[in-house]
């Protein structure tokens, strides 16, 4: 996972001893990173496979065009699995994306991730009502293009992250009260999953679709999300049609120590960390049409969309970006190097999924319209006090190509003025080339094709400006990084 802060950019651009040292002290109490996403495993493919096995070793292969798995049933292990209400789900993502201008080098690299899925369903297993638990693991390889070429804060795939296998989430889920109103779950958990998502969002590879870069960068070791997740509780409640509200307690931090890459010091994904502080979550849902709802025979189907707002707060220390704990400027040489600490930081978001347009014929063929916002005011102690995403996606948008999906959508982060704010006394107190980070805005342009049940193929365009807010190139500190256009293609594969 790329962890491109101003600090280790310094680092990175030969400046002074002193300058290097304070930002070494300062990145003990606060590491920015930007956090990935992973795409949506199909569980109801999984659960649906037929079975092929009377057909012999190769028996998947007879329905390879129309199966939604590769694998199909595995050789009869799902059908068996499905009569003890055990879904089992495998999952391969592979791309290569390259960057033909910008970035502090040229080239290309590849990544790819494999998900496993087993969720047990309770009243199919034993009669349990109303139960779920699910554990899912990861296996990542490959390089990340935004870590090795790029130096950008919003990453360019949502898969990039540290080579290794891991558990990612372990949880159970039950559900209660009339119509299951009620649904709660406790355990592991990533919370890209749930949270702050958009469905229309998630189409896109650019990692700031998924997980927003306000907690990616400012929360401890970048939240629980991909490829981390946090033991905790989620509750949601059906309030009323079409009205949900679901609010969660976590452990503040992903991992025990983030001074370091996250990733590193909980490589397994079993450090079940309970000795930190406390994230605690809070978001309400406008779901239209609602569960439930009824439309007349000479009524028009209804424009779906679902609206959330909501808010976070973290306990965890935060390090100022400016003072430290003598209240003397930290790039200053008469700086004790310690940043000053705050407890907690908290963050409002909205979220927006609107159909706009869909067709009389073909009621899958649709136009939609998505946004995010998420903000903090506490810019003292964030890195990024704002990031926005907005975009559109156009399904089935060519004549026999049904399933297919394009998208034109862009992100924007904004740096704290706490951290221009270091930029500018960076300058000043050694005369180094550090220009004040403002901004970052990319746009992302794709098309994801259908080609089987089982294989999606997506060309992907993405096009970065004023990467990481204009920071120094770190192969060439006397001037900034370029802007970057980088092109891809990936390939998802269900098993």
């Amino acid at each position: 996972m790329p962890t491109l802060t101003f600090r280790r950019l310094f680092t990175r651009s030969r400046y002074c001893a002193v300058q290097v040292a304070v930002i070494g002290l300062l990145s003990f109490f606060m590491e920015s990173t930007a956090q990935a996403r992973a795409p949506v495993v199909n569980l109801g493919n999984a659960a649906a496979a037929g079975d092929e096995s009377a057909d012999g070793l190769f028996g998947f292969l007879s329905n390879w065009k129309r199966d939604s798995n590769l694998l199909g049933s595995m050789w009869g292990l799902r059908t068996a699995m499905g009569k003890a209400g055990l879904v089992f789900a495998l999952q391969e993502t592979s791309e290569i994306f390259g960057n033909v201008t910008g970035g502090t080098r040229r080239g290309a690299a590849y990544d790819g991730l494999t998900v496993a899925v087993l969720q047990l369903n309770t009243q199919r297993a034993f009669g349990w009502y109303g139960g779920t638990f699910q554990v899912s693991m990861e296996q990542i390889h490959g390089r990340s293009l935004s870590d090795d070429n790029l130096q950008v804060a919003q990453t360019i795939s949502g898969i990039e992250a540290d080579r290794s296998t891991r558990l990612w989430e372990m949880w159970f889920d039950q559900k209660f009260l009339d119509q299951q109103a009620l649904d709660i779950k406790i355990g592991q958990q990533s919370l890209d999953q749930e949270w702050m998502v958009s469905s229309n969002a998630l189409v896109f590879a650019n990692t700031m679709f998924g997980w927003p870069m306000v907690p990616s960068a400012d929360m401890p070791g970048g939240g629980p999300a991909y490829p981390l997740s946090s033991l905790g509780v989620r509750a949601k409640y059906w309030m009323a049609t079409p009205l949900y509200v679901q609010a969660g307690v976590f452990s503040g931090s992903p991992a025990h120590n983030v001074s370091v890459d996250a990733q590193k010091s909980n490589p397994s994904g079993t450090s079940f960390v309970l000795n930190r502080g406390v994230l605690a979550l809070v978001e309400f849902q406008y779901v239209y049409p609602a569960l439930g709802a009824m439309v007349s025979p000479d009524q028009a189907d209804a424009l779906s969309r679902v609206y959330r707002i909501g808010a976070w707060y973290d306990s965890e220390p935060f390090a100022d970006q400016y003072w430290d704990n003598m209240h003397v400027p930290l790039a200053s040489p008469a700086s004790s190097g310690v940043a000053r600490r705050h407890r907690g930081l908290f963050s409002l978001y909205a979220v927006v999924d609107q159909m706009l347009w869909h067709s009389h014929y073909d009621p899958n063929r649709t136009f939609n319209v998505f946004g995010r916002a998420m903000g903090t005011p506490q810019s003292d102690r964030a890195p990024n006090d704002f990031s926005l995403n907005f975009g559109f996606t156009f399904k089935d948008p060519l004549p026999y190509r049904q399933d297919d999906t394009l998208g034109l959508a862009m992100g924007y982060t904004h740096f704290s003025k706490a951290l221009a704010k270091f930029d500018r006394a960076t300058r000043f107190y050694n005369g180094s080339y550090m220009p004040s980070q403002s901004g970052e805005t990319y746009m992302e342009l794709m098309y994801q094709c259908q080609m089987t049940g089982w294989l999606q193929l997506q060309p992907d365009f993405q096009y970065i400006f004023n990467p990481s807010g204009g920071v120094p190139n770190t192969l060439h500190p006397d001037r900034r990084v370029k802007d970057i256009a980088v092109l891809g293609l990936r390939a998802i594969i269900a098993l």
